[in-house]
């Protein structure tokens, strides 16, 4: 079982929907859990339906519904790296990588959760899972820990075949979506499930898996 678990995305509501049934299930299982959310979403262009913010409250808003998700979840550990968003692939490489080498260093993680650069969309998930990859890469193999990572753009798994890791959060569905709602700026939980609920079987179905693809280093 994993020790210490990093975690490392760009964005306030980057670990609802991938990760944070797995962490629910590593903290009951005895993990420590450190996520190291880089910005906070400030360029965000949801501000809640209805308004719930504007450009300069809604970093606030978003630091808030942060700590109430990773309360969801069983976070111990929240770092906010105070980058600022829609700008890391932008960002000094040696700065990045030396952030999280740090927090490697610090925190001696077995395991990072982190997006898979290429495959998740957004530029900023993708020069943050780079920004992992490349700092893993440069440590000794026998120090790495193992990367899992999150991909969901269209077609990935023709590229990156099926998911290394398929893991069954069935009982960690009230974490999963506490996790969501608490992102309420971003996300309309009541129009994701429609006319359905949360006890409903084709909603638990459809959240009760989540898939991570490991990297493997050459």
């Amino acid at each position: 079982m994993e020790n210490h678990i990093l975690v490392v995305f760009p964005h306030p509501d980057d670990e609802s929907f991938g990760t944070s049934g797995t962490l629910a299930k590593r903290i009951h299982e005895g993990a420590q859990v450190t996520y190291a959310c880089l910005t906070l979403g400030e360029m965000a262009r949801n501000m809640g339906k209805p308004l719930m913010a504007n450009r300069v409250t809604l970093p606030e808003l978003r630091k808030k519904e942060l700590a109430e998700s990773a309360r969801s979840i069983g976070i111990q550990d929240v770092r906010m790296m105070g980058l600022h968003d829609k700008t890391i692939e932008f960002e000094d490489q040696d700065m990045l990588d030396g952030m999280i080498r740090d927090l490697i260093d610090e925190l001696k993680p077995s395991m990072i959760f982190t997006f898979y650069p290429g495959y998740s969309v957004h530029p900023d998930h993708d020069a943050t899972g780079a920004a992992v990859i490349r700092t893993v890469a440069a440590m000794p193999k026998g120090q790495r820990p193992v990367v899992n990572c999150v991909a969901f753009s269209k077609g990935c798994e023709k590229i990156l075949g099926k998911p290394d890791v398929m893991v069954d959060i069935q009982d960690f569905l009230p974490n999963k979506f506490g996790s969501i709602r608490a992102h309420s700026s971003q996300f309309r939980w009541k129009d994701m499930l429609g006319s359905l609920t949360e006890d409903d079987e084709q909603i638990k179905s459809r959240f009760s898996k989540e898939r991570f693809w490991t990297y493997h280093f050459e």
